[in-house]
């Protein structure tokens, strides 16, 4: 998707949003207005029926393919991962670390080689418990085997991902938000004996915590901080969907770093 406007070609970014494309659709138009170049990615998960998705990287196949068929001709975009959308930018970040401008994480996961510790899912990876029974489970293998996907209960969703959004938003949430891959717990990439000679070391990298996020918690965001320090650290005083509840402020962050490197 590309957008004219008053900003001159040679400080147009490429902006790539990555998690569910639909919930872009406020930021996504914003960034075009500013004259911006914007992809929104769906996973495979929004592709296909998520009980068929059997690993992670067939889940994160689309931005993969995305990333390698981008022109090698030094121009490079800008990824912007969103909860377990982080996932995915991080996993770009090692493929593809010379296509990459900056990586920004808005209140996402952000492990330098993805789930490979029990420390790495204490801090990348919601903890709901405190809500209760908040997932209807799929188990298309049988119930004798693992559930392949989930999804929040409908009557869970505007409490704990949408609950500065209007209204509005939150209900449009609901009728789009489709049911995710279990597979996302076997996310891993890289090499962790490279540890800060990893190349995914290269790119650079924003966070925007959410001050009041009920999915992943302002603790669990500190501890990834902690231990990968990005070279930004930036706070929104929102729930987990700064887009839908802050969209301008969140464009306002977004552009005012962009251009550091």
């Amino acid at each position: 998707m590309d957008a004219g406007g008053d900003v001159s070609k040679a400080s147009r970014e490429h902006f790539v949003l990555v998690h569910g494309a639909w919930c872009w659709f406020k930021l996504a138009c914003l960034l075009q207005g500013s004259g911006h170049r914007v992809s929104c990615i769906d996973l495979a998960g929004s592709l296909v029926d998520p009980n068929s998705v059997r690993s992670f990287d067939e889940y994160d196949a689309p931005l993969v393919e995305f990333m390698a068929a981008l022109p090698d001709d030094g121009h490079k975009v800008i990824l912007v991962g969103h909860s377990a959308g982080g996932l995915s930018v991080t996993h770009a970040m090692h493929l593809f670390g010379d296509k990459i401008k900056q990586a920004i994480f808005i209140a996402a996961t952000m492990l330098p080689f993805g789930f490979q510790t029990e420390q790495d899912i204490k801090d990348g990876a919601p903890d709901l418990s405190e809500f209760g029974d908040v997932y209807d489970l799929n188990f298309s293998l049988g119930e004798d085997h693992p559930p392949t996907s989930m999804v929040l209960k409908k009557e869970f969703q505007r409490t704990i991902l949408y609950q500065q959004s209007s209204q509005e938003d939150s209900t449009l949430a609901s009728i789009l938000l489709r049911p995710f891959p279990a597979v996302l717990p076997t996310a891993r990439f890289g090499c962790v004996d490279d540890g800060v000679k990893s190349p995914v070391n290269a790119v650079h990298r924003v966070y925007i915590k959410t001050a009041n996020d009920r999915t992943l918690k302002v603790e669990q965001q500190e501890a990834m901080i902690h231990r990968w320090p990005p070279r930004k650290v930036m706070v929104m005083d929102t729930d987990h969907s700064p887009f839908f509840s802050a969209p301008d402020h969140l464009l306002e962050l977004i552009l005012k770093y962009c251009d550091w490197w």
